[in-house]
């Protein structure tokens, strides 16, 4: 009977779709979690024959939910595109703009249009760029002190190769100049996540940049750096827009070669002068705190950008790394000072200091004095948890051969291992000696990891907290890293390098013990994945390569283990 009703057999799905959608129903348990997502694939299904009727009926969903969330309507912005872009554009760009922290579901709907409109922009991308270059110039114009900058700030979610990024950096050349402050200030930060959205989603792309230079993108990256340096004025201007203007000079690899010299000409001066002024304000000469914190989140760009270029092209970028790199890892990884630009900014920090440590890997695996410090018991623990997200990153993200392997730390798992131990045994006195309830995100690194691990005596759902996924809890990470493909974690690596059993039992035991965690679930959740793991035959292999069968059966938490494996696969 379906067959004879095509249209309402969709709209049917449609909207169950619709009526099992978080924002209206709240917390999904598993059964509801499996539905949602086999009507996710029934529509996916569905589109390859009934395209229009599937994008029209989402639509209209998102117009819904548009207006849950924000409590108004917005008007579609007319472009010359094809209908369902027409439609589809303004409700996604709605969505993120309307973020607001009090709303349940905000964070994830603005992760999730974000998505969306990446993938929008590889087929649409004139659509998008569209909008953008309206309103630019549109604030061109514009008198006002306080101007609506959402539209510019498109530009840090789309799909830019780098033919796009040329025409968003040669856009912004002709009217950055004429944009109020505010405009110019989320051109400055847009077109930075813009850069990097093209390095990662096309790093092919950024290397060839390196073998064959590309003039008329160094050309409109020069002329921008220049407006910007103009720009600058004051030192809170400079701690602005220096991380931008690292970027443009990387995006000009000749200019890079030639400012390495002790004398260039007249037209390259500010940009030698910006390099020396960098490295003086990193070795805390800049005369403001300000200054450098953004000479050091500049000089970790430097780092990270030059690990995308192969080492065999010479580049003079290598030789800018080389010159700011000791004070750079002297600053972030000071145990007796601990990096930190005040209040609140305990996650952008950590951030900054895992993208320093997996690029000094990637630059230098057995440079490893960071490492040393992170690893040392007596460095705070903000330092313990960039260690193993850092190596969870490098673990998970490989994709240049040239990047180094985690084998490089090898060496280092018995100390690993002792490390998570040692935190295991604070996370269980901490349960023994509070309320069992959850880990609060709004502690700092320090409180979380202390001896005495604090808990809020009132209970929190971190289900609905952005933290959880950009921060997860130290144990959360470890695990994770145990059941992140491919199988060579410095777990496994603590696991081959042992001698006897005892290890992989202690191990195994650990992992069993955050299993039962009830209320903290989603580090129980990694731990029974990584159990999982570690049982998979090839990984028991590794548990004692000189007796495997024999190491399996005498651990001492067998039967816990496999308990532990069949709920999870009942589930």
């Amino acid at each position: 009977m379906a067959a004879h009703k095509p249209v309402e057999w969709v709209q049917a799905v449609i909207n169950r779709f619709d009526e099992q959608l978080p924002v209206k129903t709240g917390h999904q348990n598993n059964h509801t979690k499996v539905s949602t997502e086999h009507n996710k694939e029934c529509l996916i299904n569905i589109s390859k024959y009934k395209f229009s009727h599937v994008i029209s009926g989402l639509t209209n969903i998102l117009k819904n939910v548009n207006n849950m969330v924000s409590g108004q309507s917005k008007d579609c912005l007319r472009l010359d595109e094809t209908m369902l872009v027409k439609q589809l554009l303004p409700e996604i760009c709605h969505f993120i703009h309307t973020y607001r922290e009090g709303h349940q579901h905000a964070a994830e709907l603005r992760a999730s249009a974000s998505g969306v409109l990446f993938s929008l922009s590889c087929n649409n991308f004139n659509a998008v760029f569209s909008r953008i270059s309206t309103r630019l110039q549109e604030l061109t114009v514009c008198s006002e002190d306080t101007v609506d900058v959402h539209d510019i700030e498109l530009m840090q979610y789309i799909n830019v190769d780098c033919s796009k990024l040329k025409r968003l950096l040669q856009e912004t050349v002709l009217k950055f100049k004429a944009l109020k402050k505010p405009a110019q200030h989320a051109v400055i930060n847009s077109l930075e996540k813009a850069f990097w959205n093209w390095v990662e989603n096309y790093p092919d792309e950024f290397t060839m940049l390196y073998q064959r230079p590309q003039t008329d993108m160094a050309d409109a990256a020069e002329r921008l750096f220049d407006l910007v340096d103009s720009f600058a004025e004051s030192a809170k201007r400079k701690a602005a827009v220096w991380p931008l203007q690292i970027i443009l000079l990387i995006l000009c690899p000749e200019i890079t070669h030639i400012i390495s010299r002790e004398v260039v000409e007249e037209s390259k001066a500010n940009k030698k002068l910006f390099l020396e002024s960098l490295r003086k304000a990193l070795a805390g000469q800049g005369g403001s705190k300000q200054l450098t914190e953004s000479a050091a989140i500049a000089c970790v760009k430097l780092c990270k950008a030059s690990t995308y270029i192969n080492r065999e092209d010479h580049s003079g970028i290598f030789l800018l790394v080389q010159s700011i790199v000791v004070d750079l890892k002297a600053l972030l990884f000071n145990p007796t000072k601990p990096f930190s630009r005040g209040a609140g900014s305990q996650n952008a920090d950590v951030d900054l200091m895992i993208d320093c440590f997996v690029s000094c890997f990637r630059i230098n695996p057995h440079n490893n004095q960071h490492f040393k410090v992170c690893l040392a018991s007596a460095s705070p623990s903000t330092f313990h948890f960039v260690l193993v997200n850092s190596l969870h990153r490098i673990i998970t993200n490989s994709d240049l051969d040239w990047w180094p392997k985690i084998d490089a730390v090898y060496c280092y798992s018995g100390e690993l291992r002792l490390m998570f131990s040692d935190t295991l045994s604070r996370v269980m006195q901490g349960l023994h000696t509070h309320a069992p309830l959850r880990m609060t995100p709004s502690l700092s690194f320090k409180e979380k990891m202390t001896t005495s691990l604090k808990f809020k005596e009132k209970t929190t759902d971190l289900d609905t907290r952005s933290y959880k996924f950009n921060h997860p809890p130290f144990h959360l990470c470890v695990c994770g890293s145990i059941s992140s493909p491919p199988l060579r974690s410095p777990i496994h690596a603590c696991l081959t390098l042992c001698e006897t059993q005892s290890s992989t039992a202690e191990l195994i035991a650990g992992l069993v013990q955050l299993v039962p965690l009830v209320n903290t679930a989603q580090l129980s959740q990694e731990a029974m994945e990584a159990l999982l793991v570690l049982h998979l035959p090839e990984t028991i292999e590794l548990w004692n390569p000189q007796a495997p069968i024999e190491t399996f059966w005498d651990i001492r938490y067998k039967d816990m283990c496999f308990a532990v494996i069949q709920v999870k696969y009942t589930c």
